[in-house]
């Protein structure tokens, strides 16, 4: 099984990425929905949550209202060092754990290429050392700016994201392996299915004619 953590900053492609691999045949994970699924009424987390943020981040049930969090979490460095402080360990717990029991990938066996989508990649290099290879798919904030208002972002809300992510000369520190995705789609599908061939991983043919 080889084990890639795959990073990028808003609008990079890392998503369309991961989707790309996972219609390969890897085992994608993304991480972000790994750490949602860590706040289930009642536990621990999210006690701890309502502590740092306040009770009304919970709905009647008990349950995380997501707008809000992110609202109060994203609001300033210190509220999002607060969340992840609470966040963070158990997540690289149950990330490890997933990862040495391959039987906890349902429905691989023994899956050849696993894939983990991360997308605040500085809080997890602590965790670095569980992945064979880092890859960084990355495009220039301009490139990227553009993508999102397309999408439907406010240059405002791209502008404020991107200022809380690692800048590219960063990114790409972090990375064993850089793709650039400035032509985007067909032309980053190319240079991933380069990638998997150099490393023998996923060999079947892909046709995307």
């Amino acid at each position: 099984m080889y084990t890639v953590f795959l990073i990028g900053n808003i609008a990079s492609g890392k998503s369309t990425a991961s989707r790309y691999l996972a219609s390969r045949g890897a085992f994608c994970v993304d991480l972000d929905q790994m750490a949602k699924n860590l706040y289930q009424p009642g536990s621990d987390i999210v006690a701890s949550i309502a502590d740092t943020f306040g009770w009304d981040v919970l709905d009647a049930d008990g349950a995380v209202r997501p707008g809000v969090l992110a609202e109060r979490a994203f609001s300033s460095a210190e509220s999002t060092a607060a969340l992840n402080d609470i966040v963070h360990p158990v997540l690289v717990q149950r990330l490890s754990d997933m990862l040495l029991c391959p039987s906890c990938t349902a429905g691989y066996a023994s899956p050849e290429l696993v894939v983990v989508e991360i997308s605040v990649p500085a809080q997890f290099t602590d965790a670095f050392s569980m992945a064979d290879e880092v890859l960084a798919i990355a495009a220039p904030r301009a490139v990227r700016r553009e993508r999102a208002v397309q999408r439907g972002m406010s240059y405002d809300d791209f502008d404020r994201r991107a200022s809380r992510q690692p800048s590219d000369e960063d990114l790409a520190g972090l990375a064993d392996t850089v793709i650039d995705n400035t032509d985007a789609d067909e032309g980053l599908f190319a240079k991933i299915d380069a990638w998997l061939d150099a490393r023998g991983l996923l060999s079947s043919p892909v046709d995307r004619t």
